[in-house]
């Protein structure tokens, strides 16, 4: 075993050691405290889990490689997940806090009609299951590379320990687990990142100090063949670019798995300051990530640019036994490079190796190797854990319960969760080890399938009285067939061929328009139908307003 592997071994243990006790002895055997860990999580931690929740294995593992990748376009992923965030927080969580539900299917039930509650949960497990997929894969790879197995053998492993902590105490093992794994991934995110700003420019803090590479980076991209690192639109048409950052922003405003976040505080009050929090542990990753992106960029180009095939650096011959990286076997030297297999570069570099990777490709001990390792493993397992509980949640409450067995006690609804989060466990590893894409376009593709779900839903539902059932069914099902459609179109997945993009949108952006058709949908229904009823109208103002402001005058002239 080499010393990486005993690193990374000995971090991988200890914090899944801190994990499952911390599973154990927060395990529960109610529905409210599987759920919504009893309403009783404090604000900061609520916090640092809603960032744990949020930063997955896309944020971690994948998205500075694809801002490596694709330069000045890359920051389609950290405006469309940082501003999503702020438009749930601002526009929809403090609403939905204080209608009191568990679950966004229980929200659309209650306002619409148990047939859009049915439809909602259905498009929860698809989106939740899409996202999961994600970080199986990115969990694969960690082990993979780390522990000198095959991606296949590392995602079981993966799914064999999320499913033990996950199942066994629900949202209260999960929040507290989260804080921890929040911990480990950021301290694992800012040190390699400090310390190869400090080595490359003299300052280290990397938010500042990334600037000063970019023109020698501009000049290596050119030399190998790449677009200019700072030139926007380069890697994707300027329509493109939009749709991709609303589908991301508005799909994040929709995913089920960090709304029901939000009611695990005791008050509203309290959901709001978790807000505050999460945007504040959010923002310690996400303005580190382009750094990242860059330095790890300029440091893999410079390493191998010109270099003969026979002489590259270690973390190459490293990479290549995953698969992730390979060198042309007809390449005397490496004179190009790309993230596509299908361009024929010298060296081909896979998008979620990059921050993996950086420590190795900077020349850093084997310690803070092992702690990478470990941060992407806490990612990828502390957003799996929260989606998996969504699917859980929509099959046992409002499947069962709801449309099956209205009599069913606590005890059997939480048996029926749980089996139903094995199941999806078992299906999204055996998904996870081919996925169709990298893992934070994977995930790109469950946000726009939350946007064109729920966003329009959950929006009209607060805003718009007139919205009824009907049209909100309507819309739903339109949008949501055809986002997926489209993604089944361009994209090679269950034996199908991809074909090429319309118009220039890309699955990643099909989202949008997706979301535009439900709005379209269910005005013009809810527009033609009857209106919802007065007891509906009335609770939409009992949550949009407080009592005394809607409270009729008394007296004369009342």
């Amino acid at each position: 075993m080499s010393e990486i592997q005993l690193w990374t071994l000995t971090f991988i243990v200890l914090s899944f050691g801190v994990y499952m006790t911390i599973a154990w002895r927060s395990r529960v055997r109610e529905t409210e405290g599987f759920y919504v860990a009893g309403h009783g999580v404090p604000t900061i931690a609520n916090g640092a889990a809603i960032g744990a929740d949020w930063m997955s294995a896309a944020s971690f593992i994948s998205m500075a490689g694809l801002i490596a990748f694709m330069g000045y376009d890359g920051g389609i992923y950290l405006m469309g997940w940082t501003g999503g965030y702020v438009l749930l927080a601002l526009l929809l969580a403090p609403y939905l806090r204080k209608w009191g539900k568990f679950t966004v299917p229980e929200f659309v039930g209650d306002r619409y009609s148990e047939l859009v509650r049915t439809i909602a949960a259905a498009a929860a497990v698809i989106v939740s299951f899409t996202y999961v997929v994600g970080q199986m894969n990115g969990g694969g790879i960690v082990f993979s590379r780390f522990l000198n197995i095959d991606i296949a053998y590392g995602v079981i492993i993966a799914a064999a320990i999320i499913f033990v902590y996950a199942v066994l105490g629900g949202m209260k093992s999960i929040t507290w687990t989260q804080v921890a794994q929040y911990t480990v991934l950021i301290i694992a995110y800012l040190i390699p990142a400090v310390a190869v700003a400090q080595v490359m420019t003299g300052i280290p803090i990397p938010q500042v100090s990334f600037g000063q590479i970019l023109d020698e980076l501009n000049t290596l991209s050119v030399q190998l063949g790449l677009d200019i690192y700072t030139d926007p639109f380069s890697t994707r048409p300027m329509v493109d670019i939009f749709l991709v950052t609303m589908a991301l922003m508005i799909g994040t405003a929709g995913l089920p798995h960090v709304i029901i976040r939000f009611y695990t505080t005791k008050t509203v009050r309290g959901s709001r300051y978790s807000a505050f929090w999460a945007l504040f542990f959010i923002a310690l990753l996400y303005t580190t990530a382009p750094a990242v992106g860059a330095f790890t960029k300029f440091n893999l180009l410079d390493g191998v640019n010109g270099t003969p095939t026979d002489a590259l650096p270690n973390w190459v011959d490293n990479w290549m036994a995953t698969g992730l990286v390979t060198v042309n076997e007809n390449a005397d030297a490496i004179n190009s490079v790309s993230n596509d297999p299908a361009a024929g570069a010298d060296l081909t570099v896979n998008n979620d190796i990059l921050v993996l990777a950086s420590p190795e490709i900077a020349g850093l001990p084997a310690p803070v190797v092992g702690l990478v390792a470990a941060g992407g493993m806490a990612a990828a397992m502390s957003t799996a854990a929260g989606l998996l509980l969504v699917i859980s949640s929509s099959v046992s409450h409002d499947f069962y319960f709801r449309r099956f067995r209205r009599n069913a006690g606590d005890a059997e609804r939480l048996m029926v969760g749980r089996i139903a989060m094995a199941g999806a466990i078992i299906v999204a590893m055996i998904a996870g080890i081919n996925p169709p894409a990298f893992v934070a376009q994977v995930v790109a593709f469950a946000f726009g399938m939350a946007a064109a779900s729920f966003f329009p839903a959950i929006v009209l539902g607060i805003f718009w009285k007139r919205c009824n059932a009907i049209g909100a069914a309507s819309g739903m099902i339109a949008g949501l067939t055809l986002t997926i459609s489209y993604m089944l179109y361009t994209l090679e997945v269950f034996g199908l061929q991809a074909n090429d993009h319309i118009l220039g949108v890309s699955p990643e952006g099909i989202g949008t328009i997706g979301a535009l058709t439900n709005f379209v949908v269910t005005i013009a229904v809810s527009k033609m139908t009857a209106p919802p009823s007065r007891h509906i109208t009335e609770m939409v103002e009992s949550i949009r307003y407080p009592a005394a402001r809607r409270r009729e005058p008394t007296g004369a002239g009342g």
